[in-house]
């Protein structure tokens, strides 16, 4: 297969672009413009030029391109501009010609194309012509059409150059010029001539400088998704390439090249080659002070690598002074030392060392540093310390050292660096001597739950204090559960029970296989179940433990999230009860969180409400991030079902902070970021709930939790109206998996049953319920299955006198009354969304009446909540306004409508408009409305069509319903009016149009196209 590594797919630079085409529209209305773009090699300055000038070809710019060549200040005038006047007269032709006309000789001194070059002196005066010359024929070019010329690498430009591009710069003026130019800022040495020129260019006020910065992650991630054609690239990719590339994007090329020609080195020749010209080219002082420094880390304490290369303060002051002068090194902004310009210039240089080299540099850090810790800041002491010991390739010394770097790691909540020092030191363990193993290690701080010796709770052997490798794998299990890396986690596991003999010790065996079963159910695979089951078969015969006491926990959690029973909520109290004997502290909150999840299910959502929000208090002092997490989470979502959105926003604000400042963010950070939106969405907060979607959505590395992301976002879009958006939306979220899970199953099925009833497809929103219910909802669902119901019912509704439709709907609503039949509504929202299911299932057999909506109206105000408030509303004014209570059902119609746009809901509020146009009702108090007919888009021209056929307003809305094909009295209830006045309406429109019947009538309108959007009923798609 074809490699590639430019990403055919321009990445980012969005703001940067959009400069580049306001200084475009500025040059386009006589405005000369030019723009200086600086950045360090590799950073993209040319990728964002060459698209640039692009797209400006497209928009009818003449676009050229010139190169200052890197001898350029040895000799070579005028190189770049010489290339861009030959690609004109390629482009243009006998136009560059005529714009030349006259002045042939003073510019084939740039272009010997030109002719012959006159026979001026060579001096001062000739070089003014020259130049004079050369902005005549650019402000010629650009009489006509917009010219943009560019320039790159400006840092390699001769003087010459440099003066005629600021001459061109400077007077240019009123033409359609925009000058755009190129420079490597990490080459411009303090002396470098390059730097006055631009400094004196930022005085013009027609002149812009542009920075380029390095990529983000996400950026990465997409440049890498063009470069690789595989979709989104796998996570860990993203990050080793992001990390080692510090987001230069010629080096994200380069390593994705590397990674797809399976370079062990993970860089490629080429790289190498280009990132060590540099160094090579200084004194070989300088060369050692950067091979000392590449081995000493990112960056170097001047202290520390005074002491390891002892070779006394001048000649070292020296040699850092060149490596800094030729932007190898630079001073660390934050610290008393010194750190590499770019990271993989530091490992190049790295790599180029000898074997021997290396290991002798690395001990001899180790060694400085042990001797004196100081040299060093304490944070970061112990992870130095075991880099330096591995890579002096030293075993004895370095598995201790990794060890103790692990544990400091996880006291700063560093888990992913922790996962790491802990795998060096599986890895190094079988390179140890059983007497460093005996005597040097000691005991590891014991992963959580997991028993540190194979004895029965109550006794313990003195032998069994020596470390052995599955502790560390344990550890190593819990580490890589909370750095998000699952996949890894799962491996680890399966390692962990390969190596214990379950019948020796059969508690250890249940650890390793409960954390299978946590790794399985994060990545949404099946086996989860069975491994929980095989670890409680392992542990129900033994005594009291925290191992016991989490497998019914975690047994009691992985049911709820999928079909729960009253019988988990015995086990989930059992768990509890055995790990505050045992004293598990954070394994009893565990369970209590999920009690009060299952407690809100089936007994009373206060209760479990009171109970979550008390484990929640108790994990915060505990110190375990990934399980405060999960209990904010928790917390967040039940206050989201039970209608309290202030309180659910808050909850997940707070479990994002958490997971954000322990890493923790690729495990729960999609999902509470879900719960926020929703929060968010439910309080009408729609343009933050929206900026905090995209947010998630530009890193394409955040891999988790898809359904629960598109699904709101499919929402946002149904409230917007935008029913392209929603589908596209409701697509993404089918297609992203864990649809076993109620949370989702049943949201995710109301959108689509929304959305097919708006698009006028109700036998597909039937369907969508049918499946639904054909799985069997489970009591303590109603939070989750009353909006749908709802929804679905109000579908049946709408769809009523449609023939297809109609067929069936009566054994449906029967199914929709038995789903909720054994249920128990106990909180505001839950009592408001029955009452409206009530009103829903009336309507849906034509026999709701005001009583039903003023009842779902009353039971949905105390929640505070504008929907679905907003929508009873809507309905109690549509059936007041039948009875003749005109002022009752404004005054509905105007509290709906005002709550609709509190929400954002664009489709209710209009809605309520098209209610109070076909009403004749006011949506402002005090001002009647006169009973106008509405006017679509475009109809002005039509006005005096309807006019001259002496129709009223109001006869101008039947005629309209006419149009459709409505009955009278289809008229009447669509007008609110009574059959027998639509009857008077239809005589009269026949008489004034001189028809003989309704369907002449209708066919007039459509012929005349006094309604354009009244066309033929189409039937069900």
């Amino acid at each position: 297969m074809e490699q590639i590594s430019v990403s055919p797919v321009f990445v980012g630079r969005s703001s940067e672009t959009d400069l580049l085409a306001a200084a475009l529209r500025r040059a386009e209305a006589g405005a000369p413009q030019t723009v200086l773009i600086g950045g360090e090699a590799g950073v993209g300055k040319t990728r964002l030029v060459e698209e640039f000038l692009g797209s400006a070809a497209a928009q009818g710019a003449v676009t050229t391109l010139g190169g200052c060549l890197e001898i350029g200040a040895e000799g070579l005038p005028y190189a770049p501009l010489a290339t861009a006047l030959r690609r004109l007269h390629r482009l243009l032709g006998r136009e560059l010609e005529q714009a030349a006309a006259g002045m042939e000789g003073h510019l084939a001194r740039l272009l010997p194309g030109f002719g012959e070059v006159d026979g001026e002196p060579n001096d001062e005066f000739g070089r003014a012509r020259l130049f004079e010359h050369t902005a005549r024929l650019f402000e010629r070019l650009g009489a006509e059409r917009t010219l943009v010329l560019a320039v790159e690498d400006l840092h390699w430009s001769d003087r010459s150059t440099r003066e005629l591009l600021a001459y061109l710069i400077r007077t240019l003026h009123r033409s359609r010029v925009l000058i755009v130019t190129t420079y490597r800022s990490d080459d411009l040495h303090r002396r470098h001539p390059l730097r006055p020129f631009l400094a004196e260019l930022d005085r013009l006020r027609t002149v812009q400088r542009l920075e380029l910065d390095r990529f983000g992650q996400g950026e990465v991630a997409a440049q890498l998704a063009g470069i690789l054609g595989t979709g989104a690239p796998d996570r860990a990719l993203v990050d080793r390439i992001h990390r080692r590339s510090e987001g230069n994007p010629f080096f994200v090329e380069e390593l994705a090249t590397a990674h797809q020609q399976g370079c062990p080195a993970g860089m490629t020749d080429s790289l190498r080659d280009i990132l060590l010209v540099r160094v090579e080219a200084l004194p070989d002082e300088a060369q050692q002070v950067i091979r000392f420094a590449a081995e000493g880390g990112s960056c170097i304490e001047h202290e520390l690598l005074a002491a390891v290369l002892d070779e006394g303060e001048e000649p070292l002051i020296e040699a850092l002074r060149t490596a800094v002068g030729a932007n190898i090194l630079r001073p660390d902004p934050d610290g008393e030392g010194y750190c590499f310009r770019h990271a993989l210039v530091r490992e190049a240089v790295s790599d180029d060392l000898l074997p021997g080299e290396r290991h002798r540099i690395n001990r001899r850090f180790a060694a400085v540093l042990e001797e004196d810790p100081s040299l060093v800041g304490c944070d970061a002491r112990p992870a130095r310390l075991a880099n330096y010991w591995y890579h002096a390739h030293d075993p004895a010394r370095a598995l201790p050292a990794a060890l103790e770097a692990a544990r400091a790691a996880r006291r700063r909540n560093a888990f992913a660096e922790q996962l790491r020092m802990l795998e060096r030191a599986l890895e190094l363990w079988d390179e140890v001597s059983e007497d460093v193993l005996e005597h040097t290690l000691r005991p590891y701080d014991w992963a959580e739950t997991y028993p540190p010796c194979a004895c029965e709770p109550g006794t313990h052997d003195a032998s069994c204090d020596r470390l052995r490798v599955v502790d560390v794998l344990a550890e190593a299990v819990v580490a890589a559960r909370r750095s998000g890396e699952r996949e890894r986690g799962l491996s680890l596991a399966k390692r962990g029970v390969k190596l214990v003999d379950e019948q020796e010790n059969p508690t250890r065996a249940a650890w390793f296989r409960m954390q299978r079963a946590r790794m399985l159910g994060h990545l949404d695979r099946p086996g989860g179940s069975d491994e929980l089951a095989y670890a409680h078969r392992l542990v129900a015969d033994l005594g009291p433990s925290a191992v016991q006491a989490e497998v019914l926990a975690l047994d009691a959690a992985h049911a709820m999230l999928r079909r729960p029973t009253r019988e988990h909520l015995v086990i989930a109290e059992r768990a509890a009860r055995i790990a505050r004997q045992v004293g598990a502290s954070s394994v009893e909150v565990h369970a209590r969180m999920t009690l009060g999840s299952l407690l809100a299910d089936f007994e009373d959502p206060a209760d479990g409400l009171a109970l979550l929000t008390e484990a929640v208090a108790q994990a915060r002092p505990l110190g375990v991030p990934d399980l405060l997490c999960r209990g904010l989470n928790n917390l967040a979502s039940l206050l989201n079902l039970v209608g309290r959105a202030e309180e659910a926003a808050a909850a997940a604000r707070e479990g994002l902070e958490a997971a954000g400042s322990t890493g923790l963010l690729g495990n729960t950070g999609a999902i509470l970021t879900g719960n926020l939106a929703e929060a968010l969405i439910a309080l009408g907060r729609l343009t933050e709930a929206a900026v905090l979607l995209d947010g998630w959505a530009e890193d394409p590395s955040r891999d988790s939790h898809h359904e629960f992301l598109g699904r709101l976002r499919a929402e946002l879009a149904l409230l917007a109206d935008d029913l392209p958006a929603a589908e596209a939306a409701h697509a993404q979220t089918m297609a992203a998996g864990r649809q076993q899970q109620p949370q989702h199953v049943l949201p995710t099925a109301r959108i689509g049953i929304e959305l097919a009833a708006r698009q006028g497809r109700p036998l597909a929103a039937r369907q969508a319920l049918l499946d639904v219910l054909a799985a069997g909802p489970q009591a303590g669902q109603e939070a989750l299955l009353l909006p749908l119901l709802v929804q679905a019912a109000a579908a049946e509704a709408d769809a009523r006198g449609l023939p297809a439709a109609d067929q069936g709907r009566p054994q449906v609503l029967a199914r929709i009354a038995a789903a909720v039949a054994d249920h128990r509504p106990r909180v505001p929202l839950h009592l408001g969304l029955a009452r409206l299911l009530d009103g829903e299932l009336a309507r849906a057999q034509g026999e709701d009446t005001p009583a039903h909506w003023a009842a779902a109206v009353d039971a949905l105000r105390p929640t505070g909540l504008p929907h679905p408030l907003a929508y009873a509303l809507l309905r109690s004014a549509e059936r007041v306004v039948v009875e003749g209570r005109r002022e009752a059902a404004a005054e509905l119609l105007r509290e709906a409508h005002a709550l609709a746009g509190r929400r954002g809901d664009r489709y209710l509020e209009r809605e309520a408009g098209r209610l109070a146009e076909r009403a004749a009702l006011p949506l402002t108090a005090g001002r009647p409305r006169p009973a106008t007919a509405s006017a679509p888009a475009g109809s002005s021209e039509r006005a005096p069509v309807v006019e001259a056929l002496g129709l009223t307003p109001r006869e101008r809305d039947v005629l309209r319903l006419l149009a459709l094909g409505r009955t009278n009295r289809q008229i009447a209830e669509e007008l609110y009016i009574s059959p027998k006045t639509a009857s008077v309406h239809v005589s009269n429109i026949l008489a004034k149009l001189e028809v003989g019947g309704r369907g002449e009538a209708a066919a007039l309108a459509h012929r005349w196209r006094l309604f354009p959007d009244a066309a033929p009923v189409a039937g069900e798609r």
